[in-house]
């Protein structure tokens, strides 16, 4: 089994969606962001790599430091569920290939047809495919 489905697995066994995984060049540093529903705290961090520390053993996964954290505010959003999830929510996104001459966009999340995302922008509502954004955040509120 690859490390993300590994993990992916692990975590919702515990409870927690894998938000992200980042692996240093030489695979000495294993970040991984979790989250759930009423959020992350540290002590869900703390249960999480102890658990995987004990996991990544029995599987042989080679690392010399692992880090768990939460997404934080400004959370990456990777799957349809996850643009589903925070619909209403204001998010800034990058699209790989140009639309009308522009590939940054800050709007609201609005639900969309299966395989595109929808996101009102000045009052217009823009759909783009799932497949071509590069990379979407939430925006912060403070």
């Amino acid at each position: 089994m690859d490390l993300q489905g590994l993990l992916e697995q692990t975590l919702a066994g515990l409870g927690y969606e894998l938000v992200d995984l980042e692996r240093s060049a030489k695979g000495a540093l294993l970040r991984i962001f979790i989250d759930k529903p009423e959020g992350i705290t540290v002590d869900d961090c703390a249960l999480v790599s102890h658990h995987l520390g004990r996991v990544f053993t029995v599987e042989n996964v080679s690392y010399d430091r692992l880090e768990v954290s939460s997404p934080g505010l400004d959370r990456p959003l990777r799957k349809a569920s996850d643009f589903e999830r925070f619909s209403g929510q204001q998010a800034k996104i990058k699209l790989r290939v140009a639309l009308a001459g522009q590939r940054n966009f800050v709007g609201i999340l609005q639900r969309s047809e299966v395989g595109k995302i929808g996101l009102e922008v000045d009052g217009s509502m823009l759909s783009f495919d799932l497949a071509n954004i590069d990379k979407a955040r939430l925006v912060p509120v403070l």
